[in-house]
């Protein structure tokens, strides 16, 4: 596939926001009460999250670009994991968003499973994908990808640009913690990560930056059967889980 090629699927996709709330919060310290109510509006949006989301498992959490159209071949590769982890009877959760997350959201609707969205809220360009059994909207992105990773026991990494390699990032620096469990977690599409390997095989390898068995657990494939292949062993197999029984639910609790 050409430059050309890809300049023809790829849409440009804004990252800004005129809401100044996060800019002024990230610039330092703010008067106590400021603090206060920012403190608050985390507390409600991850009390929100956690309601919303406590009865959707178990999850597969797909990250990837908005930026590609259906019919691009990365849009579709993430259509065909989507299909797979729902036959696989995973519940699919994304971003939220167009793009990689709406394909993977699709291919799950369109194999008749579960599909969940995490979306950020954005002053234009991103907004729930027309995929979504339920969804939660999230103003910071520091709720949005702890909800992405509570729920999941396993973490699919499709084509996408600096926010999918940070959440991609956040999930390996967890597992190499010890803070999360040792979950599987998927590169999807060996050509296009091929560079990020290198990297971390030739210069953190090489520098013992990372150890080898932070590299061998990456499930690196082009196959999105493989993929679920890989997730379903090293879930069930190594972390015992099952399809049921789901969490009860708590009638005084509104649920």
């Amino acid at each position: 596939m050409t430059a050309q090629d890809n300049a023809m699927t790829v849409q440009p996709w804004g990252k800004g926001t005129d809401d100044p709330t996060e800019r002024k919060f990230l610039s330092g310290p703010r008067p106590r009460g400021s603090e206060l109510r920012v403190a608050f509006d985390v507390f409600r949006e991850l009390v929100r999250g956690f309601r919303a989301l406590h009865f959707v498992g178990p999850c597969v959490t797909v990250f990837g670009s908005a930026r590609f159209e259906p019919g691009h071949p990365y849009y579709e590769l993430a259509r065909r994991v989507g299909s797979e982890l729902a036959r696989a009877g995973f519940t699919v959760m994304t971003g939220g968003g167009p793009g990689v997350m709406e394909a993977a959201n699709r291919g799950a609707r369109e194999a008749g499973g579960r599909s969940v969205g995490c979306n950020i809220v954005l002053p234009i360009e991103q907004k729930p994908n027309g995929y979504l059994d339920r969804f939660i909207e999230c103003r910071y992105f520091f709720v949005r990808k702890l909800l992405l990773a509570k729920y999941s026991y396993a973490f699919v990494a499709a084509p996408g640009g600096y926010g999918t390699i940070d959440e991609l990032s956040e999930i390996l620096v967890l597992i190499q913690t010890r803070k999360m469990k040792p979950f599987p977690v998927v590169l999807l599409g060996r050509d296009y990560w091929s560079g990020l390997i290198a990297f971390f095989r030739d210069t953190l390898l090489a520098q013992a930056s990372i150890s080898s068995d932070d590299l061998d657990r990456l499930i690196i494939t082009d196959d999105p059967v493989d993929a679920v292949r890989g997730i379903r062993e090293v879930a069930m197999a190594e972390f015992g889980l099952s399809y049921g029984p789901r969490a009860r639910r708590w009638r005084w609790l509104g649920e």
